[in-house]
């Protein structure tokens, strides 16, 4: 077992002991999240009404623009289908597997994304607890639809599983989008950190990509998503401003690695007694980052 462990800390850039805090620490968060996300759902009338308030904001925006997009969508099966799907899937699938890949490959950046996600799940019970609000697809007088339900999504996978059991879901958590919120901070970081130039692009198109499908689908108006894009907006700045100036050697997002100090020349008669030509440059050892 002795010998599992230590093959398998070679794959880890800071060892067990520090990959295992950090599933605890995201655990820890999302259970937390999830379960005051649900005890926030008792406020139905209150949802209900503050729906209504941004239906008609967008109304006298000229803007209410959703069912639409809706309409668009379903009169195309394929994609009703796909953002049907990326909604059920791809919010926790990408999201995760980012997060896993950025602590193997871009360790260095990985503490500012773990510390902004932080900040985003915090603010985002805040607006859950402050102002419920009922999503569009609860409005079908308005025109929306609940795209999952029609295909009969929910039938076959189980409600539980494409929205969570009772206790950990909160039908009334619109305000803001965490599904908008969550690919920025999963796009800006990736776009910043990879080296091809069409990964970059296609990080680049992800939040607009999560947006059309939360919209498509019923489950947020456009609104929900620009509190979404503000709350990764102020999570970011929260762990950059904040965060990163109170342990600056863990927190902070990796500059520019410096170059590579050049060898120190030696006068000609210090090489004549020592055969040396230039002192080696000094070895800066790296701080530790963990945490």
């Amino acid at each position: 077992m002795r010998e599992v462990w230590q093959w398998s800390s070679r794959w880890l850039p800071r060892g067990w002991p520090d990959a295992l805090l950090q599933l605890g620490l995201f655990a820890g968060a999302y259970l937390i999240y999830r379960l005051v996300r649900g005890l926030t759902e008792s406020r139905a009338a209150a949802a209900f009404e503050h729906g209504r308030v941004l239906i008609e904001a967008e109304r006298a925006l000229g803007l209410l623009v959703e069912p639409a997009i809706q309409s668009w969508t379903i009169e195309r099966p394929w994609l009703v289908q796909a953002v049907n799907l990326a909604y059920i899937n791809s919010h926790f699938v990408l999201t995760v597997g980012f997060l896993i890949w950025l602590y193997l490959a871009r360790t260095a950046s990985f503490n500012f994304v773990r510390n902004a996600f932080m900040v985003a799940m915090g603010l985002a019970l805040v607006g859950y607890a402050v102002y419920p609000t009922a999503p569009p697809r609860f409005f079908p007088e308005w025109g929306f639809t609940d795209t999952i339900r029609e295909s009969g999504l929910l039938a076959s996978a189980g409600e539980d599983t494409v929205y969570g059991s009772d206790t950990f879901y909160n039908p009334y958590a619109a305000v803001p989008s965490v599904h908008v919120a969550f690919s920025l901070l999963v796009a800006v970081p990736a776009a910043l950190v990879v080296r091809s130039r069409l990964a970059r692009a296609l990080w680049a198109l992800y939040p607009a990509a999560v947006t059309f499908t939360v919209i498509a689908t019923g489950h947020h108006f456009w609104l929900d998503a620009v509190f979404g894009a503000l709350t990764a907006a102020l999570a970011a700045l929260a762990a950059r401003e904040a965060l990163a100036r109170l342990r600056p050697e863990a927190w902070a997002w990796p500059s520019a690695p410096p170059s590579p100090a050049r060898p120190v020349a030696l006068p000609a008669a210090t090489i004549a007694a020592t055969g040396r030509e230039a002192l080696p440059a000094e070895a800066s050892s790296a701080p530790d980052a963990r945490g």
